[in-house]
């Protein structure tokens, strides 16, 4: 997504929220202030950039105190603002929910990457919210993490619907003669070692639990296997047991709750003069 596309996208939550004007910050006498952005907890700071954005496009001056990917402390300041006292207010609370957002998806991503081997990638998914896949991944790039395929598009990825509607060879058949590199989700060793024996590209392991996946590891390294595949852990992965799943010899573990069952940062703006 380009710079434009970002704007653009910006400029419609701005206009989402404000409708055809802000009837109670026009009741503001004509005058400057300044105000500046606290977050209330500590925090992976993301989504800065496009906050400053967003105040920018109404006109508004923002210097950014703690950019994107950096740390920032319970009550620290993120933002400094200025500018007519209504057009800061009146694009406040968008700016803020997409502060908090991309924070908070940030934020837990790099909590769970630093409870996994460096070695191992771990990878958002598509359960994101519509309109907001791809500041929903670039949070998750911020915090230390990985994207997945954005969209549809970009690569095959077999799951389970799509063998349910055919079966498992003819998918991977198709797949192999038209893409050449596929990625396939099993569940369970015997799919594990079909899937690398017809040419995936990366075996997604989905809903195994540790132990299964070390015995699939085990038995795709017997059968001269392993090295021909990436090995993906993918379903119920938590903040609780993504340390056991990093142990078990997978090279990427993708994780949905980190854009689906994220918390948002508490950030508030306050204006000072």
């Amino acid at each position: 997504m380009t710079l434009f596309d970002f704007k653009k996208e910006l400029a419609r939550f701005v206009a989402e929220d404000i409708g055809r004007k802000d009837i109670t910050s026009e009741l503001l006498p004509k005058k400057n202030i300044k105000a500046r952005i606290i977050t209330r907890e500590g925090c992976v700071v993301a989504g800065a950039s496009h906050a400053a954005t967003i105040f920018k496009m109404r006109r508004c001056k923002a210097m950014i105190l703690k950019k994107d990917g950096s740390s920032a402390r319970k009550n620290g300041t993120i933002m400094e603002i200025s500018g007519r006292a209504a057009r800061i207010l009146e694009c406040e609370r968008t700016a803020l929910n997409l502060l908090a957002r991309m924070s908070g998806i940030a934020t837990m991503t790099d909590m769970m990457a630093r409870r996994i081997p460096g070695t191992v990638g771990l990878y958002s998914t598509r359960k994101t919210v519509p309109g907001l896949r791809y500041f929903d991944k670039e949070a998750v790039v911020i915090g230390g993490g990985k994207k997945h395929r954005l969209r549809l598009d970009e690569s095959v990825m077999i799951k389970d619907n799509h063998i349910a509607a055919d079966s498992i060879e003819g998918m991977m058949y198709r797949a192999k003669k038209r893409h050449k590199k596929f990625e396939i989700e099993v569940e369970d060793a015997e799919n594990a070692v079909l899937a690398a024996s017809g040419g995936a590209s990366v075996i997604m392991l989905d809903n195994f639990t540790p132990h299964q996946i070390r015995r699939t590891v085990t038995l795709l390294e017997e059968r001269g296997l392993r090295r021909r595949v990436r090995l993906e852990a993918s379903g119920g992965i938590t903040m609780e047991n993504i340390a056991a799943y990093g142990r078990t010899g997978v090279d990427m573990i993708s994780a949905g709750c980190i854009t689906s069952s994220v918390r948002g940062i508490d950030y508030s703006l306050e204006v000072s003069s």
